[in-house]
């Protein structure tokens, strides 16, 4: 499967953006999504993900309340809703597919998009 994700920019503080990770290739209802992001001179951060039924959903602490991930299967798109960002939210955000359901581990996601850059200005 191959992914895309799409829909940074940048925005104040406070406002609102909406993430796709729009998938090829395999149908992405046979996998896990994730959100991670990297800040400069940072490591990878999971932010999100999303079970393959749309069921379960996990969140990073410091995004529970103002981000939502969802999915829709038939247009084999995740989406990543952040509202109320703050400038500690800048990075490039990626998406990432794996089988395995629930994890915030890097390492067992095996597909991942290119990145987006989302940047919020105070």
């Amino acid at each position: 499967v191959q992914l895309q994700a799409s829909g940074g920019g940048l925005v104040q503080a406070e406002g609102s953006l909406r993430l796709s990770c729009a998938a090829s290739g395999r149908a992405l209802s046979r996998y896990a999504v994730g959100w991670f992001r990297q800040a400069p001179g940072k490591e990878r951060e999971f932010v999100s993900s999303i079970a393959w039924s749309g069921d379960s959903t996990i969140y990073e602490d410091s995004v529970k309340g103002r981000f939502t991930i969802s999915r829709d299967n038939a247009k084999n798109t995740v989406y990543l809703q952040m509202n109320s960002l703050k400038p500690e939210d800048t990075a490039v955000y990626y998406c990432a597919a794996g089988r395995i359901p629930q994890t915030t581990v890097v390492d067992h996601y095996d597909h991942w998009g290119q990145g987006t850059l989302v940047t919020v200005s105070s």
